[in-house]
């Protein structure tokens, strides 16, 4: 008589877009299923908000702290403050409760999303705001990453796209309409997508690298240089 499978619950967040995450997931048999899902628009506040998601996801999830089995936190790209405050509270409650905190690139799991929701979709780009009129982007092809992350002038972009066939665009709505036939929804990873990019550590039990910020370039606040007046 087979055994039941074991299913593990994880707690997913993301604060490497303007939209806060925060998430309740549950993996059985390697298959990913979302138990809650809070989300709120605050581009400079994330500190604010986040942890407030997280206990209102888990109530959601009917999920107590003591019954996480792992952390999963985008690890961007995106601006320097917001990936600190999501990547710092990952860390504290896996530090905390004694749990492996993995670390994904945000924008894969936007793709993850992506290709669930459009199972004929072959070449996808996914495109962030970067601010400082740039975005952040990847490519891929039939799930894989081909390109990127990186940050560029969305001109620059579209010009060193000219060539490739781009089926549709995720993302930001703003910054990604440019490319093409954007994907609702896609704004933001949601907890799905993020776990699922974990995944083959999450179910091997395999200890997590070192969380990583994918910041790609230096913060906007810069050390004052020596002997410059304000």
């Amino acid at each position: 008589m087979t055994g039941a499978a074991e299913t593990k619950t994880v707690l997913a967040v993301d604060t490497s877009t303007p939209i806060v995450v925060a998430g309740v997931a549950a993996v059985t048999d390697g298959q990913v299923r979302e138990l809650a899902l809070g989300r709120a628009e605050n581009a400079r506040g994330h500190a604010e908000v986040l942890t407030s998601l997280i206990l209102t996801a888990l109530a959601d999830a009917d999920v107590g702290r003591d019954d996480l089995d792992a952390v999963v936190v985008g690890c961007g790209p995106g601006p320097f403050t917001g990936l600190r405050v999501g990547i710092a509270t990952a860390a504290g409650f896996g530090d905390a409760l004694g749990l492996p905190v993995y670390g994904v690139c945000s924008l894969d799991a936007i793709a993850v999303q992506s290709f669930s929701t459009a199972p004929d979709l072959h070449d996808l780009l996914v495109v962030t705001d970067a601010r400082r009129r740039e975005v952040y982007y990847a490519r891929y092809v039939d799930g894989a990453r081909i390109d990127g992350p990186g940050v560029s002038a969305p001109a620059d972009l579209q010009t060193a796209l000219a060539d490739n066939r781009i089926d549709r665009v995720a993302g930001s709505p703003t910054h990604a309409e440019p490319f093409g036939e954007v994907i609702a929804g896609t704004e933001a990873p949601d907890a799905v997508g993020l776990v699922s990019v974990a995944l083959p550590g999450i179910v091997s039990g395999e200890m997590p690298e070192p969380l990583e910020p994918l910041y790609l370039r230096r913060p906007d606040a810069v050390e004052r240089a020596p002997g410059r007046r304000l």
